[in-house]
């Protein structure tokens, strides 16, 4: 069965346009010529292309024309730029707000609705559905942790996680009712454009989450949502890590509002909700400065372990990998119920272990369940460092640092407790003297399996 083709992005959703070739690249290095032009032409496999002061003519090996329309970037020079900023992580970071407001921006009606076009994917699949599978690697596999706590929760679909480089390997069970979700910042990552491939032959219909316009999993999908986080250049994600959070949430209102399982006055306070976001992130990163400064001063540092509950579990496994990326040290990540269950053994004197608290107005159980566990490592003479709500007077007296992030509802808050461990990484890293935008061993694009 040959490979479903082709798929450009008119609208936050589209459909795919199966007459179109399947190319053998993606433009994500889109970043060398957007000082030049944004128009772009793609080519496919074994293409020829003719380029003329008047004309340029795309033909294949036996010369026979083939007509190809190009495609407009909306990234620009200066979005390439560090914008005064000492790394382009430093910017990319600082570019969070407007990363989320630009994923969301133009996805409502004037009643305040979600307006996505209805060529998504036809209705009568969506509504047939019986599983999701997201499919992605690194960063965006924990973008994906955090969208199935939302759509099963929303949408009550059931939702597995897969790593892209597993999902194939395992003989998966995916079908016709299967929606698969890729998520990947350049849309190129080979071990997630094999696994897309691999579900479309199962007869699962594939969304796509890129931030590349034109790339390879945009392309193949049946259907793709922008993130509009711009180019992204240090190779450790933090804005479009965000941006495939907004994506997801997107994803999921939609689907519960196509099968009925919110309301519309429901769909709109969530998406009133986003709406705040961007400011409260803003609000971080202008009151970061003590973040830094604890950092600075734990450069010293070799361990550092994370750890959360519920949609604070992703974002635990995340700050770790932020600061394994950057600072090159060992950090890892767990679920706060798991501590109980063997890693409470690596705790010992002044070690240092963030908590992501979640909000005391959630589940009270949940909040009560994670002081309880610091109370544990505490006791064992660790340094806690929570990520906590404004307003919860209990953080501060387990830890010896908190950092406050605005309220929000608890499905929403990892686009808010991300943002102080990035800071976090990238200070500490810094301290170290470590080049923050290109970390050693690491590619932005993984484009081998």
């Amino acid at each position: 069965m040959p490979w479903r083709r082709g798929c450009t992005a008119l609208s936050p959703f589209s459909p795919s346009t199966r007459d179109r070739p399947i190319p053998s690249w993606g433009p994500s290095d889109v970043i060398a010529f957007i000082e030049h032009t944004r128009t772009a032409l793609e080519l496919g496999q074994d293409e020829i292309v003719e380029i003329t002061p008047d004309s340029v003519t795309v033909t294949d090996v036996d010369g026979n024309e083939i007509r190809r329309e190009p495609y407009s970037i909306d990234w620009d020079a200066e979005a390439a730029q560090k914008g005064g900023f000492p790394t382009f992580m430093d910017k990319e970071i600082h570019d969070q707000p407007s990363a989320v407001a630009d994923t969301l921006r133009g996805r409502m009606d004037e009643d305040g609705r979600l307006a996505l076009d209805s060529g998504l994917i036809d209705d009568s699949v969506l509504n047939a559905i019986d599983k999701i599978v997201i499919i992605a690697c690194g960063t965006a596999s924990y973008a994906g942790m955090v969208a199935k706590y939302v759509i099963e929760h929303w949408c009550r679909i059931p939702v597995e996680v897969e790593l892209a480089h597993e999902f194939r390997y395992r003989d998966p069970v995916v079908s016709v009712k299967t929606l698969v979700v890729a998520i990947s910042q350049s849309g190129e990552t080979m071990d997630t454009i094999m696994a897309v491939r691999h579900a479309q032959q199962q007869g699962a219909s594939v969304v796509g989450i890129v931030n590349v316009q034109g790339s390879t999993i945009a392309r193949e999908a049946d259907a793709v949502l922008y993130t509009r986080a711009g180019p992204e250049i240090a190779v450790a994600s933090t804005k479009a890590f965000l941006a495939q959070i907004t994506a997801a949430y997107l994803l999921g209102l939609y689907l519960a509002e196509l099968r009925g399982n919110r309301f519309p006055d429901e769909i709109a306070e969530q998406l009133e909700e986003l709406d705040t976001m961007p400011a409260k992130i803003q609000l971080i990163l202008d009151t970061a400065e003590p973040i830094r400064e604890i950092a600075r001063s734990m450069a010293e540092a070799r361990t550092v372990l994370f750890l959360g509950r519920h949609v604070g579990f992703p974002i635990a496994l995340e700050g770790a990998l932020k600061l394994k990326e950057l600072a090159y040290i060992h950090a890892e990540g767990f679920a706060a119920g798991e501590l109980k269950h063997g890693p409470i053994a690596l705790i010992e004197q002044d070690l240092p272990v963030f908590f992501i608290l979640p909000s005391p107005r959630g589940r009270e159980s949940l909040h009560a369940k994670v002081l309880s566990s610091i109370e544990e490592v505490k006791a064992r003479g660790a340094r806690i460092l929570i990520v906590a709500e404004e307003g919860d007077e209990e953080a501060e007296g387990h830890a010896d640092y908190v950092f406050y992030v605005p309220e929000s509802p608890t499905l929403l808050a990892p686009l808010l407790t991300a943002v102080p461990l990035q800071i976090f990484a990238c200070a500490l890293a810094t301290a170290k003297g470590y080049d923050v935008d290109q970390p050693r061993n690491l590619a932005k694009s993984v484009t081998v399996e």
